[in-house]
């Protein structure tokens, strides 16, 4: 049945990305599945604040770990086309769709239209009115609304690699399916004739106008399930729909754009994992940068980085409590364990990689687990923790005795450090002394004077801070800038470019003058359209980086270049408007394609803080 249903959509599916006025992404465009693949763009995420599921618009639902983000996945399909897990509800006569967010929400909505008639598919990963449910909860709705649709549904879990297979037994009067150590249920309505077996459970299902019909799964891993009623499983549908629009009404930004800036944040708040606070880079593991290529890499993880990032994010949206729940879980990971890369969403050390034998998607290879960064040595973390502290801070925040002393000896540390070779932002294999790893010193170091300065830091080493401040930034000065180029360079002596320099402007560092020069040097050599590589040379192995656009257009706006912004702005909102809203890492820049992990912390978070720039917010 799956290879008919792919030959299906790979024929008649046309996707239209429709959202109400209140969202933003509006206009039309085709897709397909080729060779048992998806456009990353043709996919919608859904979570509960501890996994994420992907639901593409062909009514699959292709990658999903349960119960948590970085558990192996249940569905898997969206690395494993012919044998991977997935659960799809499709119409078995030619069909085309139109997508969208509920406005404010994560819950997602598809309208199906064949020649017989019209129905909607309503998705959600449920919450109760309490929050987040005890167990994971993944709800489908499906409302005809006028003549009838026929659906074909298939739930079938993933091998895990060939690692675990699935089976059903019966528990009391219910049929249970079960993959390694986790226990599910298949529920449904009346209306939805199944049948089962060991591997998988598939049947069909007929909407006519004014008819609703519910199917779900309810999951868990070495625990106790809860059997709740079809009619509850629906009802938590509003009901969650209400909690994510409650939650988005509160968030600090006004304007035009604020539908846009909603969606980023909302993208956000799915990698926020909830049971301890972490925040993951994004909710997959080894989607390529660059088709048939090998930078491939688990993102399931919690990035220094990126968390610092998302929760300056969060604070410019008015996100408090999220905010001061990934800032404590970082400071006591930094305590734990040290400055380290990244840690696991847990809080412990990142597991060694391995390699999983599956196809990949669009058959690029490694597919793997655990992440090698964990180990590098990266000066970009001191910037990246203070930054945080700093601006947690200026919304009128306080920081404990215990925190302050962790920064105040991370301050001394990165005073020692900062004259070593490091991996820089980029994780590189060849350590440098990193033009953006130098600025990310000083920059710990210039947020650590001014916290002494307000009382936040004890002031014992303040004037020590002070000087080695004033060192690096003279060392920058001297060593790092390319009058040939016209621009701070990648490193002292080479003639590549970076263009994460960009964020040297949100960084307050100084130099107006030879920061606009580097911003055009970037534009380019780096740029490509809409678009910006990451760094010189790396065309020939992935995408270009979709943060590095918005860090672009925050730095002019931020140096006074208002139109430029604007206009780089307009640029690659066009060029990203062809799904829901779901950024992934990277794109094509001469397909549009979509490439990398998705959703993309990064890459919505640096539109965030865009938006936040050009918005004129009077946020923290």
């Amino acid at each position: 049945m799956a290879k008919t249903l792919a030959a299906l959509a790979s024929d008649v599916l046309r996707a239209t990305t429709r959202p109400a006025r209140s969202d933003v992404r509006e206009g039309v465009r085709e897709g397909v599945r080729e060779d048992g693949y998806l456009r990353l763009e043709d996919y919608g995420a859904l979570g509960d604040g501890r996994s994420v599921a992907l639901s593409g618009a062909d009514g699959s639902i292709d990658w999903w770990c349960v119960p948590n983000l970085d558990s192996q996945p249940l569905f898997d399909r969206l690395l494993d086309p012919e044998e991977g897990g997935r659960f799809s509800i499709t119409p078995t006569e030619p069909f085309t769709v139109e997508r969208r967010y509920l406005p404010g929400s994560n819950v997602l909505e598809t309208l199906f239209i064949t020649d017989s008639g019209r129905a909607r598919l309503t998705e959600s990963m449920n919450s109760g009115t309490a929050g987040r449910l005890p167990w994971t909860e993944l709800a489908r709705r499906i409302d005809g609304l006028d003549g009838a649709v026929r659906f074909r549904i298939e739930m079938r879990p993933g091998r895990r690699a060939s690692g675990a297979s699935p089976y059903q037994s019966k528990i009391g009067e219910y049929p249970v399916f079960h993959v390694d150590r986790v226990l599910g249920l298949f529920l449904h309505s009346d209306g939805v004739v199944v049948e089962r077996t060991d591997e998988a459970v598939t049947g069909v299902l007929t909407v006519a106008q004014g008819q609703r019909e519910v199917v779900a799964i309810v999951a868990g891993e070495d625990e106790p399930l809860v059997v709740p009623t079809i009619a509850d499983i629906d009802e938590r549908i509003d009901i969650s729909d209400a909690e994510w629009r409650q939650w988005s009404h509160r968030i600090n930004y006004d304007g035009e754009r604020r539908p846009a800036f909603i969606r980023s944040v909302l993208a956000l708040k799915l990698l926020l994992y909830s049971p301890t606070g972490a925040i993951a880079a994004a909710a997959t593991t080894s989607v390529p940068e660059g088709i048939g290529g090998k930078k491939n890499y688990d993102y399931r993880y919690a990035w220094i980085r990126d968390a610092g990032y998302t929760i300056k994010a969060f604070l410019a949206a008015g996100a408090q409590m999220e905010a001061k729940a990934a800032f404590t879980w970082l400071l006591k990971r930094l305590a734990e364990h040290g400055p380290r890369v990244c840690y696991t969403l847990d809080g412990a050390l990142v597991p060694d990689l391995s390699e999983i034998d599956v196809p990949g998607y669009r058959r690029s290879k490694p597919v793997q687990v655990g992440n090698t960064a964990t180990d590098q040595n990266q000066h970009g973390v001191y910037g990246d923790i203070f930054e945080t502290a700093a601006r947690f801070v200026s919304c009128g925040n306080i920081l404990d005795a215990s925190s302050a002393e962790l920064l105040s000896h991370l301050a001394d540390r990165c005073a020692d450090a900062w004259r070593q070779k490091d991996a820089g932002i980029w994780e590189l294999e060849e350590s440098q002394h990193y033009t953006m790893s130098k600025i990310s010193c000083w920059q710990a170091l210039a947020r650590a004077v001014e916290l002494a300065d307000q009382g936040q830091l004890p002031t014992t080493c303040r004037d020590r801070w002070s000087r080695e401040r004033d060192r690096i930034a003279q060392w920058i000065e001297d060593e790092c800038w390319s009058e040939t180029k016209q621009a701070f360079v990648f490193y002292p002596g080479s003639d590549k470019l970076d263009a994460s320099l960009a964020l040297a402007v949100r960084f307050g560092f100084d130099g107006r003058e030879r920061l606009e020069k580097t911003l055009d040097a970037i534009d380019r050599e780096l740029g490509a359209g809409p678009y910006h590589y990451r760094y010189t040379d790396v065309w020939a192995e992935e995408g270009c980086f979709l943060a590095c656009t918005f860090w672009m257009i925050e730095a002019r706006a931020l140096l006074g270049q208002r139109d430029r912004a604007e206009a780089a702005l307009a640029g690659i909102s066009e060029a990203l408007d062809r799904g829901v809203g779901i950024m992934t890492e990277m794109a094509d820049p001469k397909t549009g394609m979509f490439l990398g992990n998705l959703p993309q912390g990064l890459s919505h978070l640096a539109h965030v803080m865009a938006l936040d720039v050009l918005g004129g917010q009077d946020a923290c």
